[in-house]
């Protein structure tokens, strides 16, 4: 029987049902203009680009434009690419355009849908950015796209890392700009380092459409990202406390994977202590419990966590001898991605590769703060309704579902439960081995490299030929992908599979196509793609009669979401497809999420070995353990934000303030108002108000103005002046040292004096914005143990922070004043011992290089020191006594010692 909400919905439809059946009237006015558009030449589709541009900058709305604006890029796409956009692609585009997040599924075509929102707001001539996971889609997509935008007269760009300055500033100067999310975060953070406006590569932040925005947005909004300089090299203690880690044991410490922490236990404490005398870190009488034993503290904590909460294959992996961070939700590498605070140093240790330095942070952002930048929003995905509430929360996007082109017709089925992992892998290879036969593709999902390469071992022991997909596979994913849809392929991935490539049916078509017009460059295009779709032709519907493409996921994700995006490879543009999930109580969740009541009812049913439970209960109870799972997760990026917000609104501040500088053709006022405020709080301290004269520090703000202000002024005598109180002074002050001012720049000149008042502005923002980083950071690491005093940390970090940031502001005051009043031209003789220091200095650094490097040997050492006569290179008993850090007389370039004077 149907409840109220379920009449309604009957009656009325979903709100989305609503939302989609309203826009389908702009729909139908595109559709319309479609044989307008089909009579223009293509160079009238450039010319109705410059028509539509005048307009959206002479003001009129972009909603007014929409229409025209969709029906011509639907023109410029099927002449550039050969697609025609459906309706359904045409709604997800203004939805986009509308700032939301429009889910569409697998194969919908979502790269495409992107060209219209962003040529639409790229005539507003203020650039779009279209992000997207990783550095392959950025350049495939921009390609790609790139025609499109072409053939309408527009500019792509693409940004990716490794690019020198010049290429990221043409890359962002374009209409349509292409990116990754990393680079736009660390691109953001470089730009507010530079020293001058047109260093800078970004030009604003004006609309940004984000490809897989659950990824983007929710996975990896849980970590910052950090710009670094390193600091103090501890190398030795880490790989000292590293060879202690193995002697604890487990009633030394408590592990809780639901958090996803690790502590000592008191027993554990004075273990450790003991421990740590004995080797000798830590000092005699010195206790665990001593403020001075901070460090050490650290070090431990971090070297268990390493051991028992980061394994390698699943969080991270080592490659040419360095640990690379493995993303959790994509599975994919994260080269130049460290852990902070000295936890990636421990993993190094442990691992036994060269641990690099610690770093200090130099400017940070979360992705939630970076996008909140931008004036518009949008996103798509397959799957982003079970993140609804967050998204609105957080970036205040809308999720809209956008109907499939064709129905969907996979069928998925209920979850099969397993008692053991063995039961589970076994019941999975044969799975996997009946599918193969009949010829039906299957895509297997693992959670980790570790997983992945297990069931490959397994499926190669029982003779099915497959492919793995991980992160050690990075290079040749869309190749694997691309295979995946093959008669009888079996693909092993993990976490990520067919990200950014479509799995057909058969086979890839187009990537084959690609790549054959790659390899060979001469042929005739039209003759390799009828070649290739012929070969193709009948292979897909072999995989169709075999019943599409087999989704076979081994365990449950801890959010839904990665499993819908697993189960939404199969199925695609309404191809018939399965999937399935197989699960053990030995599986993380299962074990972390309440396997003991499954494993109750498992034993009341008796079940015999190999059985398993399938029933549509057991998919509700662990859909809500994953909602619950999602719930915390949402928790700590909400709280993370909170307490990133305080930083926030002071980032905006000093950038803002950076900016205004650098833009600024004279800021000789804003040190003035700097200088002023400064004096003025020397007054205030020295003279304090409503105090007679006899009670004034004069010979203390003398003394105040000699050292910071760079003026000698007779205070005591103004004091015995009639009528001469503290505003007096105060204007006394201003005038000196404005004057004094006044005087350096005329001896350096207006347009030197400018440029020195910039960089020393600048120069000292950073600096001070770096060390009031490193103080927040250490707020926030102590700030939780407020929480015992019932005082709430988050109200203590913004009171103290906001104090900090005063403080800040009042020291960089006073530094800039201080460094403008010791400024002074150089005489000749000064700049001429100065250069000669700095050649010096350049000469020395040189040396010291070349000392540093081997010199390669071209000839024998012995006989290129007039080795000799009889001296032979191969007979070691010609060769006399050659010292052992002399270079070895056979010539290999190797130190005698180590050649052939090796022990």
């Amino acid at each position: 029987m149907l409840g109220l909400g379920g009449i309604a919905k009957k009656v009325f439809g979903t709100p989305n049902d609503r939302k989609v059946k309203a826009t389908l009237k702009t729909v139908t006015a595109i559709n319309a203009l479609e044989p307008e558009f089909e009579a223009l030449s293509d160079e009238g589709i450039k010319e109705r680009t410059a028509a539509l541009t005048a307009r959206a900058q002479s003001g009129e709305p972009l909603d007014a434009l929409l229409p025209e604006a969709f029906a011509n890029c639907r023109e410029a796409a099927r002449r550039a690419l050969g697609l025609r956009a459906f309706d359904t692609q045409l709604l997800g585009g203004i939805f986009l355009h509308e700032g939301n997040i429009a889910e569409m599924k697998t194969g919908e075509g979502k790269t495409l849908v992107a060209t219209f929102p962003a040529y639409l707001n790229a005539l507003s001539g203020r650039g779009v950015h279209i992000v997207t996971v990783n550095d392959y889609l950025v350049r495939r997509d921009a390609e790609w796209m790139g025609k499109v935008f072409g053939a309408l007269g527009l500019t792509t760009g693409v940004v990716v890392p490794g690019q020198t300055d010049e290429e990221k500033r043409e890359g962002y100067a374009a209409d349509v700009t292409y990116a990754t999310n990393n680079e736009l975060g660390f691109d953001y953070l470089r730009d507010n380092m530079r020293s001058s406006r047109k260093e800078m590569a970004q030009r604003g932040h004006n609309f940004a459409i984000v490809d897989e925005v659950d990824s983007i947005l929710i996975d990896e909004a849980r970590t910052p990202l950090i710009i670094s300089g390193p600091s103090e090299d501890r190398s030795d203690l880490y790989t000292r406390i590293d060879a202690l880690i193995p002697r604890i044991t487990e009633e030394h410490f408590t592990l809780d994977e639901k958090q996803r922490s690790v502590t000592f236990t008191d027993e554990g404490n004075e273990f450790l202590e003991e421990l740590l005398l004995g080797e000798g870190i830590l000092p005699e009488g010195q206790s665990l419990y001593d403020p001075e034993s901070t460090t050490i503290v650290h070090h431990v904590n971090q070297g268990l966590r390493a051991h028992k909460l980061f394994q390698k294959d699943q969080h991270y992996i080592v490659r040419n001898a360095d640990v690379v961070l493995v993303d959790e939700f994509t599975g994919r590498m994260m080269p130049g991605r460290r852990l902070s605070d000295g936890l990636h140093q421990a993993i190094e240790a442990k691992e036994g590769v060269a641990i690099q330095p610690e770093n200090v942070t130099l400017a940070s952002v979360t992705f939630q703060n970076y996008f909140r930048l931008y004036s518009k929003l949008a996103g798509m995905t397959g799957t982003a309704a079970t993140e609804a509430e967050e998204f609105a929360s957080i970036y205040g996007l809308g999720v809209v579902e956008v109907p499939t082109n064709k129905p969907i017709a996979r069928a998925d089925e209920h979850d099969q439960v397993y008692r053991t992992a063995q039961e589970k892998f076994d019941a999975i290879t044969a799975e996997i081995k009946a599918a193969h036969e009949a010829g039906q593709p299957v895509l297997v999902g693992t959670t980790s490299i570790e997983k992945s390469e297990m069931l490959s071992g397994l499926l190669t022991a029982a003779g099915i030929p497959h492919n793995v997909l991980n992160a050690r596979q990075h290079e040749q994913e869309a190749q694997i992908v691309a295979d995946a849809g093959k008669p009888g392929a079996v693909t092993i991935a993990t976490n990520m599979a067919g990200r950014g490539t479509d799995i057909k049916l058969g086979g890839n078509v187009e990537f084959k196509v690609m790549e054959a017009i790659a390899a060979e460059p001469e042929a005739d295009p039209d003759a390799i793609r009828a070649r290739i779709e012929a070969d193709h032709a009948g292979e897909e519907d072999r995989v169709k009669a075999a019943g599409g493409l087999f989704v076979l996921a081994t365990e449950r994700h801890e959010s839904r979401r990665i499993d819908n995006q697993l189960r939404g490879r199969s199925g695609r543009q309404g191809d018939p497809g399965r999937s399935v999930f197989f699960l053990s109580l030995d599986d993380d969740l299962m074990r972390i999420f309440g396997s003991e009541r499954l494993e109750k009812v498992l034993n009341t049913l008796g079940m015999k070995e190999g059985e398993a439970i399938i029933h549509p209960w057991v998919n509700k109870s662990l859909e809500r353990a994953q909602a619950k799972v999602e719930g915390r997760n949402f928790d700590i990026r909400k709280q993370l934000l909170k307490f990133d917000d305080v930083m926030n609104d002071q980032r905006k501040a000093v950038f803002e303030q950076r900016l205004e500088i650098m833009e600024a053709e004279e800021i000789g006022e804003i040190a003035q108002d700097m200088r002023h405020q400064v004096v003025d709080d020397l007054v205030d301290q020295y003279l304090p108000p409503k105090t007679y004269a006899d009670q004034w520090d004069g010979a203390g703000l003398a003394e105040a103005g000699r050292e910071m202000l760079g003026v000698d002024v007779p205070v005591a005598d103004w004091a015995d002046e009639d009528g001469v109180d503290q505003e007096v002074v105060r204007e006394r002050l201003y005038d000196a040292t404005d004057a004094l001012m006044a005087e350096k720049a005329e001896a350096f000149g207006p347009e030197q004096m400018r440029s020195i008042e910039k960089q020393i502005l600048l120069q000292t923002i950073d600096a001070k914005w770096r060390e009031h980083l490193l103080t927040l950071e250490h707020l926030r690491s102590v700030v939780g143990f407020r929480g015992y005093a019932q005082r709430d940390p988050l109200n203590e970090y913004k009171t103290e922070g906001f104090q900090l940031f005063e403080t800040m502001l009042d020291s960089l005051r006073v530094e800039v004043t201080k460094k403008l009043a010791q400024i002074r031209p150089l005489s000749e003789d000064e700049r001429k011992a100065m250069m000669e220091q700095l050649i010096a200095q350049q000469r020395q650094q040189q040396e010291a290089v070349a000392a540093a490097q081997p010199q390669p040997v071209t000839e024998p050492a012995a006989a290129a020191a007039g080795a000799a006569p009889g001296f032979v290179e191969d007979d070691p008993s010609t060769w006399g006594d050659p010292g052992r850090n002399e270079p070895c007389p056979c010539g290999s370039g190797k130190k005698f010692k180590h050649c052939h004077g090796a022990f």
